[in-house]
C-alpha cells in the first residue's frame, strides 16, 4: 500500500508537471516562481457587478400542477355538521 501511494503521488507530480509545460507555463515549471515581483503594481483586481436583484415569487406559486384552485367556501351551519356527524357516526357503527 505504501509503495502505491508513494507512485500516486509522483504521477499526480508528472501530471501536473504536464499541464503546466502544456499550458505554455514553462518559466513556472522549471524554476518553481508562481508570483512575479516585477509584475506587482501592474495588477489590479477588477471590481465584481452587483447581483441582479432576486425575483418576486408569483401569486399562483403555491398550487402545484397537479392541483385545481379552491374556489371560496361559504360558511357552514351547524345542520350541515349535524348530519356530516350522523353520517360518520353511522360509517363507524357499520364496520364495528
Amino acid at each position: 500500500m505504501l509503495e502505491l501511494g508513494i507512485f500516486c503521488v509522483i504521477l499526480l507530480a508528472a501530471g501536473y508537471w504536464a499541464t503546466m509545460f502544456i499550458m505554455g507555463r514553462r518559466d513556472d515549471v522549471i524554476h518553481g516562481k508562481f508570483v512575479h515581483t516585477e509584475d506587482e503594481g501592474e495588477f489590479t483586481p477588477a471590481a465584481m457587478p452587483a447581483p441582479p436583484p432576486f425575483p418576486k415569487r408569483p401569486v399562483n406559486a403555491a398550487q402545484t400542477a397537479g392541483q385545481t384552485p379552491v374556489p371560496a367556501s361559504k360558511p357552514v351551519n351547524s345542520q350541515a355538521l349535524q348530519s356530516l356527524l350522523a353520517a360518520i357516526q353511522q360509517d363507524l357503527k357499520s364496520v364495528a
